[in-house]
């Protein structure tokens, strides 16, 4: 049975011009189809969005104060390079956070949320099968997202998502070796076994287990894709 995991349509206001673009370039700088140090091009961009240019320089920005692109002389607007430094910093957050929510999720958990997660999950052993990176990576986001709303924490949620745009973009590089997706799909299973039995203590674990894995691959790809890192 073929599962929607698109967002309800009455659950997304309207987007300005300025916000579709930063969303669309957001994506793009996250999954690396916009490589880090790549110049974007106001004018090219506009063009290709069919707006004007001042959307476009509200939506770099946004992205700025992400710590996504920064203002260069003579260069313009440039995406910022990966750091290990931000990804640590954002794995630590979402730890804290996270681990929070798998304990809440133990004491009650929507079995609304707990069917979509299971989906989620199947989808991405799918999407990992197909070596579909991008695709694999949106499943995982929304299996996380599943967690927090499902244990009433999705505002829990909303205070990582800005930070994890520095791990993601480290986690699109790890998905390129091959055999890496497939461990992921079965630590996720491992958080929701847990959570089905009610046991936090193992759900705590399984998720700082899996929040800890982009560990033991930094290193490598750090040194694999040098000129990618500040």
């Amino acid at each position: 049975m073929d599962v929607d995991f698109s967002p309800r349509a009455e659950a997304r206001p309207p987007e300005s011009a300025a916000a579709r673009v930063e969303r669309a370039l957001r994506e793009k700088i996250i999954d690396l189809t916009v490589r880090p140090g790549e110049r974007l091009s106001e004018s090219e961009i506009a063009e290709r969005f069919s707006v004007s240019r001042q959307p476009v320089r509200e939506a770099f920005i946004a992205l700025m104060r992400q710590g996504l692109v920064d203002v260069q002389p003579q260069r313009g607007t440039v995406v910022v390079k990966l750091s290990v430094r931000r990804m640590l910093d954002a794995r630590f957050i979402r730890e804290a956070i996270e681990v929070a929510i798998v304990r809440r999720a133990c004491e009650r958990f929507d079995p609304h949320y707990r069917n979509r997660a299971l989906a989620l999950i199947d989808a991405q052993a799918q999407a990992a099968a197909a070596g579909d990176h991008r695709g694999f990576q949106q499943l995982d986001s929304l299996f996380h997202v599943a967690l927090a709303e499902g244990a009433g924490c999705a505002e829990a949620w909303n205070a990582i998502e800005l930070q994890k745009a520095h791990m993601d973009r480290v986690c699109a590089l790890t998905l390129h070796v091959p055999g890496s997706a497939e461990p992921l799909v079965e630590q996720h299973r491992a958080i929701l076994d847990a959570i089905d039995d009610g046991d936090a203590e193992r759900a705590v674990a399984a998720m700082s287990h899996h929040l800890n894995e982009i560990l033991k691959a930094v290193a490598g790809i750090e040194l694999k894709f040098a000129e990618l890192f500040e």
